[in-house]
């Protein structure tokens, strides 16, 4: 699957307009993310995934910039903690999703504990097996409860990869990105590969986009349309006044 989507900005797509749409769709978002906060009857959940240095946090930096942060909550997971190590595996997930007029986003997200521990070895094939459908239903559960979620993958070619993680090494700047633990996972890139075709097939009830992230500008502009759609598919309003004093006026 992976391979039949690319990494690069469409045929015919121009640099500099695009750039310009995407400043009028950040802009698009902080209006729409004000209503939903003021409404109060919905919330938007955002996952991103994607292997080292696939720009993550760069994502969540440019496409928010303009947002209330009163209305917006960034989440990582990483290996979990001892006591996220005794509860169940999605304990640590559920209790940070959005409550109504929120948006979150999930650097990483439960599908981490799908990944890892495959990769690994880790866990019994069986108690994986188990994770895709208990995450299919825990999204399910969130949907119905109003929180509308995007899923996003976002996809970068190994050589982009590789130039990204070496200038962690090489750039002064950048220097604090660098994780050796980021080389090692590079060295399991099929796997990883495999296992999320495995996700993609298997928890797609609600459907994954595949994101073609070599390129920042590209990138953006894919999620924020999606982010732009997910809101105003949500119908939010302004509240009427809330006031019997000054209803009589």
């Amino acid at each position: 699957m992976l391979e039949k989507h690319s990494t690069i900005e469409p045929k015919g797509w121009n640099k500099e307009e695009i750039k310009a749409e995407n400043k009028e769709l950040i802009t698009r978002i902080a209006e729409l993310q004000r209503v939903l906060y003021a409404d109060g009857s919905k919330s938007l959940l955002l996952i991103l995934q994607g292997v080292d240095a696939s720009g993550k946090d760069g994502t969540v930096r440019r496409i928010f910039s303009g947002v209330n942060p009163l209305g917006c909550r960034v989440y990582g997971f990483k290996k979990p903690t001892e006591e996220e190590f005794a509860h169940d595996f999605l304990w640590r997930i559920h209790k940070v999703t959005p409550a109504n007029g929120m948006i979150h986003i999930f650097n990483r997200s439960q599908y981490e504990d799908i990944l890892v521990p495959t990769v690994l070895g880790t866990h019994p094939k069986k108690v994986i097996e188990q994770r895709y459908e208990q995450i299919n239903q825990f999204e399910k559960l969130l949907e119905a409860s109003g929180t509308k979620i995007v899923k996003c993958y976002l996809h970068i070619s190994k050589e982009e990869q590789l130039e990204r993680l070496t200038e962690r090494i090489e750039n002064p700047l950048k220097y604090w990105k660098h994780n050796d633990g980021d080389w090692s996972s590079r060295k399991q890139w099929d796997n990883y590969m495999k296992v999320y075709e495995e996700i993609f097939k298997k928890c797609n009830d609600i459907p994954w986009n595949i994101i073609p992230s070599d390129k920042n500008w590209v990138k953006v502009n894919f999620i924020a349309k999606l982010i732009v759609k997910a809101l105003e598919s949500m119908d939010l309003k302004w509240p009427d006044l809330d006031s019997e004093t000054f209803k009589k006026r």
